[in-house]
């Protein structure tokens, strides 16, 4: 861990990007994968507090849109529609050129929790956000 960095290698969200199953998404506003450990309480003789174990792992994201076309919306329906979950491969990118580097993640197997028929609001611009789950993930590049 630097003890000190200089201003300019924060990272700046505006250098971000993404792609759905290898398609541009221009519209992007943000981008957010978590994985989150699942802990089962353990007990333990002679101990009043008790250990914790990790049993498994909760793997949710976000990504937010400015509304320009229907494509998730019709993609999404689609599969619905005939009883099934769409699945798809996320990556986001941000490489910020002030940056000490990059960082590229692929997010595996996400399942999106919603499909977003209307929502719209007058003098407000369109936006979209979609809540998903992701099984699996590889990171692909790294700040050193």
């Amino acid at each position: 861990m630097p003890k000190e960095f200089k201003a300019e290698q924060v990272i700046n969200g505006t250098w971000g990007e993404a792609w759905l199953d290898g398609e541009y998404l221009a519209q992007v506003t943000a981008l957010k994968a978590e994985v989150t450990p699942k802990k089962t309480a353990i007990s333990m003789v002679q101990k009043l507090q008790e250990g914790q174990k990790m049993t498994g792992l909760e793997l949710k994201g976000e990504i937010k849109l400015h509304k320009i076309n229907s494509t998730i919306m019709k993609k999404m329906s689609e599969y619905f529609k005939r009883g099934k979950m769409m699945t798809c491969t996320i990556v986001s990118n941000i490489k910020d050129p002030d940056a000490l580097g990059g960082e590229r993640v692929a997010l595996y197997g996400c399942l999106f929790d919603k499909l977003i028929l209307a929502d719209w609001e007058a003098g407000k611009m369109g936006e979209e956000s979609y809540s998903f789950t992701f099984e699996d993930w590889d990171i692909l590049e790294s700040i050193q």
